[in-house]
């Protein structure tokens, strides 16, 4: 069985949002990647992953969907942790889901791939999880 894992949140200010949730609900700053789409705070409650995201540029409009010098912020995309990445590809294919990009490292442990719902809604599946969550401690 799927478990929810990730929620990715766009936001204005990655510091100032982790010290937020820090502050706030106690969440733990687990990691941070700077990316040619964009930089990431990753925060953890222990069992969930929250990546604050900030895009950039062209990669980051691709990879976002999101036009490029976009002034959203709000929740962008979740992940499930999965236990074979290959089946659950099959099945969200075979519903109508459509495979839309990797992220990370098979090699290295930090790897999601990212998909879209038959309505357009994006989402991740990961085997390893991510960052703070209870398959990455």
């Amino acid at each position: 069985m799927a478990r929810l894992r990730h929620i990715a949140v766009v936001v204005k200010d990655l510091e100032k949002s982790a010290k937020f949730y820090e502050d706030v609900f106690e969440m733990k700053h687990v990691g941070r990647e700077d990316l040619e789409i964009g930089s990431a705070i990753y925060m953890s409650d222990g069992v969930v992953n929250m990546a604050l995201l900030n895009f950039a540029g062209k990669a980051g409009s691709a990879a976002s969907s999101l036009p490029e010098g976009s002034s959203f912020v709000g929740a962008h995309h979740f992940g499930f942790q999965v236990e074979d990445l290959a089946e659950t590809q099959r099945r969200i294919e075979q519903a109508g889901g459509k495979f839309y990009f990797d992220l990370g490292s098979e090699r290295q442990g930090n790897f999601e791939r990212k998909f879209k719902d038959p309505d357009g809604v994006m989402f991740d599946i990961s085997q390893n999880g991510w960052a703070g969550t209870e398959g990455r401690k």
